[in-house]
C-alpha cells in the first residue's frame, strides 16, 4: 500500500513534532527526557520530521497517553501492544484501546470476549480502555506511533529505546505487577522483564498467551480465549494485598 498523504481536514493526527506537546505524569518525565537527550531520541525526532514533511498521516496526536493516565507507582498491571491502530480515529495512546463510539477492533473484541468468559463481565458499552489505564493497567505499545494504512511503519526507529526502559524500570521498582504478553512480539520482552525483575522478592507475574487477534486466539499452544489471565491477575495481586477489579465503567 503506497504512503497516504494526510488531509488537513483530519483532527486525529500531528501537526508538528514537538515532545514538549506530548504530556507525561511526572512519575516518568526522568525517563521520558533522557530519551528525548539520547541519540536514539534524537534520531526519532529525525526520522518523524521527516517524515511529517513529506506529508505522512500519523497517529495518535498524542503518543505518550499511557505515561500520562498511568504514573509509575500506580502500575498494578501492564499490557504490552506493538504499535497503535493505523486507521483513521482509531489510536489513542493505549495498546488495544480506540476512543468512544469508534466501531471495535476484533482483537478488543476477542479481549472483551475473554473478560466475559473469565470474570462474566459483559462487554462495556464503549470501546475506550481509559478507565483501566486510570485503575493501574499501563496500556503500553512498544513502538508509539504509525502512519496511515502502514502497520510497523515507525517500528525499529527509536520508540522501542524508550518502551524497553519504561518495561526495565517498572520491573525493577515493583512490589506486585502482573505483566501480560499476548503474543510473539509482547512475549520477546520477557526475558527482559526477567533480567530486570527480583526473582528472590517474587514481584513480577509475567502470563503469556497468544496475541487476541482472530488469527491466533484460538490457536495453541497459548490459546488467548481461555487464558484466564485477567482473573489469574486479580488472584495474584490479592496474594500480594493489592485490590483490583476489571470493570470498565467510566
Amino acid at each position: 500500500m503506497p504512503w497516504r498523504l494526510c488531509s488537513v481536514t483530519e483532527t486525529s493526527v500531528w501537526r508538528s513534532v514537538d515532545p514538549q506537546a506530548w504530556a507525561v505524569h511526572p512519575s516518568w518525565s526522568a525517563w521520558v527526557n533522557a530519551f528525548w537527550q539520547s541519540s536514539q531520541g534524537q534520531g526519532l525526532l529525525a526520522f518523524l520530521q521527516q517524515r511529517l514533511q513529506a506529508g505522512a498521516c500519523i497517529y495518535p496526536p498524542q503518543p505518550l497517553s499511557a505515561l500520562l493516565l498511568t504514573p509509575l507507582g500506580d502500575v498494578k498491571v501492564v499490557i504490552l501492544g506493538q504499535d497503535p491502530y493505523h486507521g483513521a480515529g482509531q489510536a489513542e495512546g493505549l495498546a488495544f484501546s480506540v476512543p468512544a463510539g469508534v466501531a471495535t477492533p476484533p482483537s478488543l473484541r476477542n479481549i472483551f470476549k475473554e473478560l466475559h468468559n473469565d470474570l462474566g463481565q459483559a462487554p462495556p458499552f464503549d470501546t475506550s480502555l481509559i478507565p483501566w489505564a486510570r485503575k493501574g493497567v499501563l496500556l503500553l505499545n512498544t513502538c508509539l506511533s504509525v502512519e496511515d494504512g502502514q502497520p510497523g511503519s515507525h517500528a525499529k526507529q527509536g520508540w522501542e529505546a524508550l518502551t524497553d526502559k519504561i518495561i526495565q524500570v517498572i520491573a525493577e521498582s515493583t512490589s506486585s505487577t502482573v505483566f501480560m504478553l499476548w503474543g510473539a512480539h509482547a512475549q520477546s520482552k520477557a526475558a527482559l522483564i526477567a533480567q530486570a525483575a527480583s526473582p528472590v522478592a517474587n514481584t513480577c507475574l509475567v502470563l503469556q498467551a497468544n496475541h487476541p487477534s482472530p488469527l491466533s486466539a484460538l490457536r495453541g499452544p497459548q490459546p488467548f480465549i481461555g487464558c484466564r489471565h485477567f482473573s489469574l491477575a486479580q488472584q495474584w495481586l490479592q496474594t500480594k494485598g493489592v485490590s483490583h477489579d476489571w470493570r470498565l465503567e467510566s
